[in-house]
Formats: C-alpha cells, sequence, structure tokens
C-alpha cells in the first residue's frame, strides 16, 4: 500500500534538514523501511554538517556497545572468579597441614625474598599488601614469628609523602609507626610524577631469622630434585 504524499512530504523536509532516516522513522511514529526513505530522498541535497554528525552518532554508539562489552566481560570474570572459588574451596582444609604452608612460604620466599648472599635474615619487599599479608601470616604459622619481630621500611618515590605511606602499611601489618625505619625517596624519580594512582610504594619487612631463611631457601631445591 503506498504511502500518503504528506508522509512523503514530511520525510523528505526531514531528511534536507539533516535528520538520519532513524530519527525521520521516530518523528513520523511510522515504521518506513530505510531503502523505501532513501528512494525518497535520493535527490536531497544534504546539510554540510550531516557526516560530521553521522560520525558523532556512529562513535557515541561504538562507545556503548564498547561499554556494555565491558560489563558483559566483568560480569563473565566475576562469574569465573567465583567458580574457581568453589572448585578449590578444599584446598582450605590443606591450610592445616604445616609442611604444606612451609613450601608456600618458601615458594613466596624464592619470588620475592632477599638471598642468603645478599642480606643476612629475613627480608621481603612487596607493593602488592595481600603478599604482605600472606607472608606474615605464613611466618607466624610456621615459625611462630609475630608482628611485633617485624620492623618495617618504605621504598617510595620523591612525590609521595614518606609519612601518610608508613601509616597504611601500618594499617596492613599491624606494626606500630614507631618500628618503622626512616627512608629516603628514590632519587631516580625526583621531578616525575607517579602515574599509578594507587601505589603505595614498596613495604620491606625484616626479621631475625637466617637458620630459617636458609631454609627457605633450601625448600625449592628439595622439591627441584625431587620433582
Amino acid at each position: 500500500m503506498p504511502h500518503p504524499k504528506d508522509i512523503i512530504k514530511q520525510a523528505i523536509t526531514l531528511r534536507s534538514k539533516g535528520r538520519t532516516y532513524r530519527e525521520i522513522q521516530r518523528v513520523l511514529k511510522i515504521k518506513i523501511p530505510k531503502s523505501t526513505l532513501s528512494s525518497w530522498c535520493t535527490d536531497i541535497e544534504l546539510p554540510k554538517w550531516y557526516h560530521d554528525k553521522v560520525k558523532s552518532l556512529n562513535n557515541q554508539n561504538l562507545s556503548k556497545a564498547q561499554k556494555m562489552a565491558w560489563v558483559v566481560n566483568k560480569r563473565k570474570q566475576e562469574e569465573l572468579r567465583e567458580n574457581l572459588m568453589k572448585r578449590n574451596q578444599y584446598l582450605a582444609e590443606k591450610t592445616q597441614d604445616k609442611d604444606i604452608l612451609k613450601m608456600l612460604l618458601a615458594m613466596l620466599y624464592l619470588g620475592e625474598g632477599a638471598k642468603w648472599k645478599s642480606h643476612r635474615g629475613l627480608h621481603l619487599g612487596s607493593s602488592d599488601p595481600n603478599i604482605i599479608r600472606l607472608y606474615m601470616k605464613l611466618l607466624d604459622a610456621c615459625y611462630d614469628i609475630k608482628v611485633g619481630k617485624f620492623r618495617g621500611s618504605i621504598c617510595y618515590r620523591a612525590d609521595q609523602n614518606l609519612g601518610s605511606l608508613q601509616k597504611y602499611w601500618s594499617g596492613i601489618t599491624g606494626i606500630p609507626l614507631r618500628d618503622f625505619y626512616p627512608t629516603k625517596p628514590d632519587s631516580r624519580t625526583v621531578g616525575k610524577i607517579t602515574k599509578q594512582k594507587n601505589y603505595k610504594g614498596v613495604c620491606a619487612l625484616t626479621c631475625a631469622g637466617t637458620n630459617i631463611q636458609l631454609e627457605l631457601e633450601a625448600i625449592p631445591k628439595i622439591i627441584l630434585t625431587g620433582v
């Protein structure tokens, strides 16, 4: 059935004013195929700014699509993490085995701790609060090393405030502020801005225990020969 002439005329007028086909459909409140609208408006001269408008709309649509994709991917990641947590929940029972905890501690120290040739006694540093918490918890479980035995120091950048960083890491570790050594900022960072907003420097923990240090270094070697 042919469309009324007044509808065709309105569509042509709207198109000449730079309306997109979708906008024309919305204004006229009629579902007219874009191919039909295109045939009506073949000879219409569009405003000079029209192509900029279409480009802007395309960018907006792309941005919406990207946001939707980000939301979907985030939801999938959360579901994956939840499933992995459930699947490995049985490992919590293994934390009652002191030998397993000691191996975990040895692996952690192998990656993050200072070795005997460069340092005597236990020394480990990280910018990750969870690594610091895990290290302290494992040392307590395996060797009964409590918070009071640790001393802390902060490696930080020139544009950061040492006092606020010490308060932050004191809250993470439970180590009193008086047990943090005074330190100076990394001289290589003078005049440079810290780009990571949540960067709190590197917290380094030290305590006595050369024999423990040597034992933690020996365990990975034993595992390597046994695998």
